[in-house]
């Protein structure tokens, strides 16, 4: 079974993305691990489009997709369609839905028309929208029984919103994600691949992958299986010894252990 593509998720080194100089030095690091893909996620602001693309290709590598802000994608909308243009990447990510975006269900349903809307525009672009889940969106809305993911699965167009699903946060929010993955078959270009143990207070304490509660293995497999195409290695915090390339390289090699294995398995 041919096994997805795996990269990094810049958000896990976002204290080494910040400048020009930064982000070279960073680059150079992941390929000397032979990294080639990437998710563009809290790169410095001063570092522009064509910059990026310049890193892009000393280093060889590619962007599968990118996270940006609700309020950039509403407010400066064109400004993101030709910056991915110039890195050439086609897809356009959603990192976070802002609480005042979510506080009821009317709020959430004129958000999520908003999305669409968005969504739409990216299309007419030659561009894809896609969604980032935490937990909060598999919760019941404030007074209601219905959750922000039910709006976005069954109130937008499948062909204009997709899904970055992250396996810990579907996991944290009492959903096996194996099966979520298979629920959104056709909507997924690329899984968040992120793992965590339990605090005492019952928080999510993140860790290197491979080394949490979430099956990996069987989240891996259905993405084989599925053929979608990239999975992201993601770490927000609590980086071995404090260092994000420490636990990145570790994920890095749980990927090989995890290909290894799904490409040895008969179609």
């Amino acid at each position: 079974m041919k096994a997805p593509v795996t990269g990094v998720q810049l958000y896990t080194l976002r204290r080494f993305t910040k400048t020009y100089d930064d982000l070279a030095r960073t680059l150079a690091r992941l390929a000397d691990w032979s990294v080639r893909d990437l998710q563009f996620s809290a790169l410095g602001p001063e570092i522009t489009p064509q910059e990026q693309k310049e890193l892009l290709d000393r280093f060889g590598m590619r962007v599968c997709v990118t996270h940006q802000s609700f309020a950039r994608l509403r407010d400066e909308l064109p400004a993101v369609i030709e910056a991915h243009k110039v890195i050439g990447c086609d897809s356009v990510g959603l990192g976070y839905t802002p609480e005042d975006c979510r506080a009821d269900e009317d709020t959430a349903r004129a958000y999520v028309k908003t999305l669409s809307e968005i969504a739409q525009t990216l299309k007419k672009n030659g561009l894809q929208f896609h969604y980032h889940n935490h937990d909060f969106e598999l919760k019941p809305l404030p007074g209601s029984d219905v959750t922000l993911m039910d709006l976005l699965l069954h109130e937008t167009d499948p062909a204009l919103v997709h899904f970055i699903p992250d396996v810990a946060w579907l996991h944290y929010a009492g959903v096996d994600p194996a099966p979520f993955l298979r629920r959104i078959a056709g909507r997924t270009k690329v899984v968040h691949f992120k793992d965590y143990v339990l605090r005492e207070d019952g928080s999510p304490q993140f860790v290197s992958l491979g080394r949490g509660c979430v099956d990996l293995s069987a989240c891996f497999s259905v993405c084989g299986e599925l053929q979608i195409p990239y999975v992201m290695y993601e770490q927000d915090n609590g980086w071995t010894d404090d260092d994000p390339f420490l636990s990145t390289k570790e994920s890095l090699e749980y990927f090989d252990v995890l290909t290894a294995d799904l490409e040895r398995r008969p179609v």
